[in-house]
């Protein structure tokens, strides 16, 4: 086990262990390489007035070496920059952390100081929150307007059918007058025109029976007219008719009563349903507001137990107290700091030191190189570049090892911590790590509650806490502080007790004085329902409607009858059928148009009365569905 865990350190450490290799083996053959050189250079063996034998390729060489220090040294002066910049940071974090933390104090001292008034506050809010919800002031409004909402879908349509009933009683009654009036002129009129058809009809028998009507070329004619005289009459009888004056004096008599009136009564009386709530409970109301009001003082004066007060007080002089002695420590880190940055600017002094050394060896050794010139003969310009370059490369070998040394160990040490640390915190994976039960402390399952409750089988995670916290929770519900103090159990003795519980159970509303509809109007109804309407023989008023009750056919109405067969005999015209078939027609003009549209007129009123009665037969279900609501 121990061999598989240090096996997954490995793995998990193997960039880190590269690179702190690579660094080691820096530090540890540098001064060695050093040293080396360093006695190479003393025994006269490296460097110097020595003759160098000359290549065909030297400037080859010479260029790609320039080339590379010039590289190497970009390089290096951009490490610098930036490690210049990066110490500049560090000492602007510190001093941000100063007002940070100075922030960070102010603000717990406002919290402490704010705590108790707004503690006070919500428990006054609480208390008028319970009485304006619970006091039952606005019970009109909030119970009332909820029956009225749940009443209203059966009780307002079947008042809008009793509404629609009242204009129904008043077509009904104009409908009646119409057909009793127009029966009453059809009947007189129809004996009028028997009298007259009957008189046609013997004038035209009479010239029928003309011996001018035998001669053959009109005879047919006359033959055809002779057989259609009994058809002019009246195939109607409105005598048989049945009488609807009985109805009509019903509806009369029911339409005294002002049934529109009454049910805009019933609206009214429904829609003050909040109002009768209000002065039902209006006992009640007083009740609860004592018993309220008793609870009140029972929360105030629990909240008063805790010492809140003092206890933040206490925490306020400790906060004053850390503050002041954080302060004191100012100094001191602002004294470290600046040993810091100097340090840090003294490191990169000396490579910015090695970095001129290089700048001015590279441009004496070209400026002063002469490719004619041997090593002993050289100028002053190109020797003075090599001794530049030689002094950037011992002080290469005197600081690079021990800033490798800082950089390979800042490294290790910075990278686990940000790996190990941070990174986790960023992720959360750091309090499921600490959070592992029995991680902490081998006989304790969870190390938080153990601290605070004294047990450690409460189910409360550091990360469970820093998630209510970030969600900006309560303290109450992120500590899960019920484990001390149940306040829900409190609430349940005090605000949720069983006497005000009784008391709004009691709380009791009674409709029966709501009037919907007032027993006359439920009388209007029912005597429209037994007016005698459903009563009328409506199947003889269309009977009627739909008989032809004149019946005119004279063949020979349009028969023209030669010139030649139109003598003057005894003073008497054979033309004489022709000349009285068009008195016929027009006494059927005279009598029977006015006495077709009227009874046509009688006939639609008729069906329309049938149309209201068969709707007027369910006025009883209106009633029986208000009696219903």
């Amino acid at each position: 086990m121990d061999l598989l865990l240090l096996l997954q350190w490995i793995h998990y450490e193997s960039g880190f262990l590269i690179c702190a290799v690579v660094g080691i083996m820096f530090v540890v053959f540098t001064p060695i390489i050093a040293a080396c050189f360093c006695m190479c250079r003393c025994c006269d063996n490296c460097g110097g007035e020595m003759h160098q034998r000359q290549r065909k390729n030297a400037d080859c060489y010479r260029g790609f070496f320039t080339a590379s220090l010039f590289t190497t040294t970009v390089f290096i002066i951009l490490g610098v920059l930036v490690a210049y910049a990066a110490n500049h940071n560090i000492s602007s974090q510190i001093k941000n952390t100063r007002r940070l933390i100075n922030t960070n104090m102010r603000d717990l001292k406002t919290f402490a100081n704010n705590t108790p008034a707004v503690c006070s506050l919500t428990l006054i809010r609480t208390v008028h929150n319970c009485e304006t919800v619970c006091c039952l002031t606005d019970i009109g409004p909030l119970l009332g307007a909820r029956i009225h909402s749940n009443l209203e879908k059966e009780v307002v349509p079947a008042l809008d059918a009793a509404l629609r009933m009242a204009g129904a009683m008043r077509e009904t009654k104009e409908a009646l007058e119409n057909v009793s009036s127009s029966l009453e002129t059809l009947q007189d009129g129809m004996g009028k025109l028997q009298a007259s058809l009957a008189g046609e009809r013997a004038s035209l028998s009479n010239t029928l029976s003309d011996p001018a009507c035998t001669n053959g070329a009109v005879s047919h004619t006359c033959n055809t007219i002779r057989s259609t005289l009994a058809q002019l009459g009246i195939n109607a009888d409105f005598s048989k008719l049945p009488d609807v004056s009985r109805a009509l004096a019903n509806v009369n008599t029911i339409l005294k009563v002002d049934l529109s009136n009454i049910v805009q009564k019933g609206y009214a009386s429904f829609n003050d349903t909040p109002t009768l709530v209000k002065d039902q409970t209006k006992n009640i109301v007083s009740g609860v507001k004592g018993m309220l009001d008793k609870i009140g003082n029972e929360i105030m004066a629990f909240a008063k137990m805790f010492p809140v007060e003092a206890s933040l007080a206490n925490f306020t002089i400790f906060l004053n107290q850390q503050h002041k002695t954080i302060e004191s420590f100012y100094p001191q880190v602002d004294q470290m700091d600046f040993y810091r940055w100097i340090g840090c600017v003294a490191m990169l002094c000396a490579v910015v030191l090695v970095l001129a050394f290089n700048i001015l060896g590279l441009l004496c050794g070209t400026c002063g190189y002469d490719k004619q010139a041997t090593p002993t003969t050289r100028g002053c310009l190109s020797n003075t570049g090599g001794n530049l370059l030689m002094a950037g490369v011992g002080f290469s070998f005197i600081f690079a090892w021990v800033l490798m040394g800082l950089v390979t160990t800042m490294f290790v040490v910075g990278g686990n911590i940000e790996k190990l640390m941070c990174e986790p915190l960023s992720n959360r994976q750091l309090f499921k790590i600490i959070d592992t039960p029995f991680l902490v402390h081998p006989e304790k399952k969870n190390f938080l509650p153990a601290m605070l409750f004294q047990n450690p089988n409460i189910d409360l995670t550091l990360g469970a806490m820093y998630r209510e916290c970030y969600e900006n929770n309560g303290l109450y519900h992120a500590l899960q502080l019920e484990n001390i103090f149940n306040i829900n159990s409190f609430l349940n003795r005090t605000v949720y007790n069983k006497d005000l519980g009784k008391v709004l159970e009691g709380v009791k509303v009674d409709l029966k004085n709501v009037a919907l509809l007032e027993q006359v109007g439920r009388d209007n109804l029912m005597n429209f329902a037994n007016s005698g309407l459903g009563e009328i023989d409506y199947p003889a008023y269309l009977a009627e409607v739909m008989c032809v009750f004149v019946c005119v056919r004279v063949w020979g109405v349009r028969v023209r009858v030669p010139d030649t067969v139109c003598p003057v005999t005894r003073g008497l015209q054979v033309c004489s059928p022709v000349q009285s078939v068009p008195a016929v027609v027009s006494l059927a003009n005279q009598h029977a148009a006015p006495f077709t549209f009227m009874f046509l007129q009688t006939g639609l009123c008729n069906a329309f009365i049938i149309g209201l009665c068969l709707a007027f037969y369910q006025g009883s279900g209106v009633i029986l569905s208000l009696n219903n609501v």
